[in-house]
């Protein structure tokens, strides 16, 4: 693996390359602005579900966002990511709706079932748009900074709206909701706003795949395929499961829990919030503070022990180690994010269907995500909050080296090594013979690409 590639700055980007960041900075920053994410619990509570509902709902929530992934990902790879970002615009605008028409366990049901169609929608198409602009405009060498800066926008504005939803909510409750409806509005402005792709982009695939005779299944096969072709794809999307199930379990399902274990009141649980939210965004939006000597690959499986070894600490220490636990929690999510989506993204080859791949990650993550919040409803229930925290460090701690060292095995400079031994053996007309092994299968024709040095200037 290469050296991370941050330390370089690209050349200035196109202006449509520019374009297509800044509305892309717009989008994930409206579609992602929930007003009502510091509340929810509370707001439930008032509505008279109990713990048990409330996580319930959660789980359901995780599960439908799995089985939403791949069709929406095939829709996706379709119609163009560009249309499906306007789908999912719809869909949220409608969702954050529903609490305010019917605040009861159906109507909130309704509502997170809403949120999944809505999030599965542009959750690979969103990426997808954004790497297949910038690389038809040939400014993907900034799709990093991109990628972390419209993450860390969109953090650096949550922080600025979520302590006004208090003083909102004593005007009306379903403020929270009513505004995060309008913000999803905003970025259906934003995605209608969208460029469409030159030729050769996503929506120019999306436009040949319309002309041929085919069907999602042939679609969702083209993508099963292309991950079984690739070992070194599919380990690269579960290693970043480890770091999406974290710090979602973490930042939504176990933030609150874990403050009141300590005594901190629900009257700070907004300044916490607010402050982790600070560390995630500074953070996303800096990922060339991480040096050079470790990969990629590898700062992604340092950097996920690092958030399992910092949650399973906030188990252990005082009220004011605990939010700075949090707020480290927060930043090393923000450095690992668009480290992670580089990664994979360089490693799907360039004919694949792009936004289902990527939804491919997506299911696996939610899908755990769903059992997690399952176990994390019984521990709480159960009075056992530090033993979740503890297990859940010590199962990252196993996984992830694991991972790591399955994914250093068969990287991509070991796999050429490889194939050139092969050749040279094959040219004197001898086999090569490991002590003790038979001789190795034949290697894929075209290998899996390397990953792109942000610096290095695009390529012809």
């Amino acid at each position: 693996m290469r050296a991370l590639p941050f330390r370089r700055t690209a050349a200035a980007a196109p202006p449509a390359a520019r374009r297509i960041i800044r509305l892309n900075n717009g989008f994930q920053l409206l579609f992602n602005l929930l007003w009502w994410m510091p509340v929810f619990y509370a707001y439930q509570r008032d509505a008279g579900l109990s713990d048990g509902q409330i996580f319930g709902i959660q789980s359901i929530y995780y599960i439908a966002f799995c089985l939403f992934e791949i069709p929406t990902g095939v829709v996706a790879d379709r119609i163009g990511a560009r249309n499906c970002l306007r789908a999912g615009a719809v869909v949220m605008t409608a969702a954050n709706l529903v609490p305010v028409v019917s605040a009861s366990y159906a109507g909130f049901l309704v509502h997170f079932l809403a949120i999944a169609a809505g999030r599965s929608l542009t959750s690979g198409a969103a990426s997808a748009y954004l790497y297949e602009g910038l690389r038809a405009e040939r400014a993907e060498s900034h799709y990093l900074r991109a990628e972390g800066t419209a993450r860390a926008l969109g953090l650096a504005a949550k922080v600025g709206c979520w302590p006004l939803v208090g003083p909102l909510m004593a005007l009306a409750p379903q403020t929270p909701y009513v505004l995060s409806a309008a913000s999803a509005a905003g970025s259906l402005g934003c995605a209608l706003a969208l460029p469409r792709l030159a030729p050769g982009g996503a929506e120019a695939g999306a436009d040949a795949r319309r002309g041929r005779r085919g069907s999602l299944l042939r679609d969702s096969g083209a993508a099963l395929r292309a991950l079984r072709a690739s070992p070194w794809l599919a380990l690269l999307m579960v290693q970043g499961v480890a770091v999406f199930t974290l710090s979602r379990i973490c930042q939504v399902n176990l933030f609150q829990p874990v403050l009141l274990e300590h005594g901190v009141g629900e009257s700070t649980h907004g300044s916490v919030l607010a402050a982790m939210t600070v560390a995630e965004a500074v953070a996303s939006g800096r990922p060339q503070w991480l040096c050079r000597r470790l990969s990629p690959m590898a700062w992604v499986s340092v950097l996920s022990v690092a958030l399992a070894a910092t949650l399973a600490g906030t188990a252990l220490g005082r009220p004011w180690a605990v939010i700075a636990l949090l707020c480290a929690f927060a930043a090393v999510t923000g450095f690992v994010y668009p480290v992670q989506r580089k990664l994979v993204n360089d490693a799907i080859p360039s004919d694949a269907p792009r936004a289902t791949l990527l939804s491919v990650e997506s299911i696996v993550d939610r899908g755990v995500c769903a059992i997690a919040a399952v176990a994390a409803g019984a521990y709480l229930a159960a009075g056992r909050l530090d033993a979740l925290l503890w297990q859940s460090a010590a199962v990252t701690c196993v996984l992830i080296p694991a991972i790591h060292m399955a994914l250093h095995r068969m990287s991509p400079e070991k796999a050429a090594a490889r194939r050139a031994k092969r050749a040279a053996f094959s040219a004197s007309g001898q086999l090569p013979v490991d002590s003790g092994s038979r001789a190795a299968p034949p290697v894929p024709e075209q290998p899996v690409p390397l990953p792109v040095d942000e610096g290095a200037a695009p390529r012809p």
